[in-house]
């Protein structure tokens, strides 16, 4: 057998992009080129990895089984190639709103600041975006707010995390102690459905509150945040979030008859996903104890 680095390069490409005429473009080759070099990958490994679909290759099981292997193969390849180049190993980080915006741009600082020339992107969406783009492949790891139970991915605990409600300065719930009847039947202004806040919301505050209904979903906490400050209703969210507001007087903590708001930020990534040595240095800036650094270096 002579698979080659190249073949496994165009079987990758034809799969993101679903044709050979764009593989093609990316990767600066004819595309009869391309299409050669598939069809032999194809007959050293005598199987078909698409199934034509009209003008487009879709990737049937034969190709989802190769894919995450070939992702190995290639990026092990990329370090052999950037061995004694320090600076070099492009990473993609997945991040869940509250991660992304309010607690990476600190710790990516830091990164850049040692790190300067090391190509970086960072993709932003709710924990279930984030979750789903792990198991395409399409971030090398993630950082959500809450637990995952895909069979496809590894989570490990992260960073604590604390929850407060909050209201505008001069609601009514921030002049005196608050029921839980004030508090089901106040008008709450939640994120989405998919986010890793209202999950965590929905198994632990809302639980208490029945008969609690929102008035308002909101796909930004930064949205959430003017609504609540405008009068709309109250709302729950990161103490990260909210904090800069609580400290003005803008906002208002409100003391709940219930315990504290605890969660637990985790990290995921698929379980066939090479730890290259670019990633494991990142998480090194990430505050990870050394017994879960050395878990996720661990092959499962």
């Amino acid at each position: 057998m002579h698979i080659t680095l190249r073949q496994l390069e165009i079987f990758v490409s034809v799969l993101k992009s679903g044709s050979t005429t764009q593989a093609s473009s990316a990767l600066s080759l004819s595309q009869s080129a391309v299409s050669a070099a598939l069809a032999d990958l194809e007959g050293q490994l005598n199987a078909s990895l698409f199934d034509r679909v009209g003008k487009r290759l879709v990737v049937n099981e034969n190709g989802r089984l190769l894919y995450p292997k070939a992702l190995i193969l290639l990026e092990q390849a990329q370090e052999v190639e950037q061995l004694f180049d320090k600076h070099s190993g492009a990473l993609r980080i997945g991040a869940s709103t509250t991660i992304g915006n309010y607690m990476l741009p600190e710790i990516l600082a830091h990164y850049r600041q040692d790190f300067p020339h090391t190509p970086l992107e960072l993709i932003v969406g709710n924990s279930r975006d984030v979750i789903q783009a792990a198991t395409d492949f399409r971030v090398d790891l993630g950082l959500i707010e809450g637990p995952c139970h895909s069979p496809d991915l590894i989570s490990r605990p992260w960073l604590s995390d604390e929850l407060v409600v909050f209201a505008a300065a001069g609601h009514p719930l921030t002049k005196g102690s608050i029921s839980i009847e004030d508090l089901a039947n106040a008008p709450w202004i939640l994120r989405e459905t998919g986010s890793g806040t209202r999950d965590v919301l929905e198994h632990s505050l809302m639980s208490h509150l029945p008969k609690a209904r929102p008035i308002l979903e909101l796909g930004n906490s930064e949205a959430i945040k003017h609504a609540v400050r405008h009068g709309i209703g109250i709302s729950c969210l990161s103490r990260r979030v909210v904090e800069e507001q609580l400290a003005s007087g803008s906002l208002v903590e409100l003391t709940i008859p219930f315990a504290p708001l605890k969660r637990t930020l985790y990290l995921i990534y698929h379980r066939q996903k090479h730890i290259s040595a670019s990633l494991r240095r990142f998480l090194t800036y990430c505050d990870f104890s050394t017994e879960v650094l050395n878990e996720i270096q661990r092959p499962e």
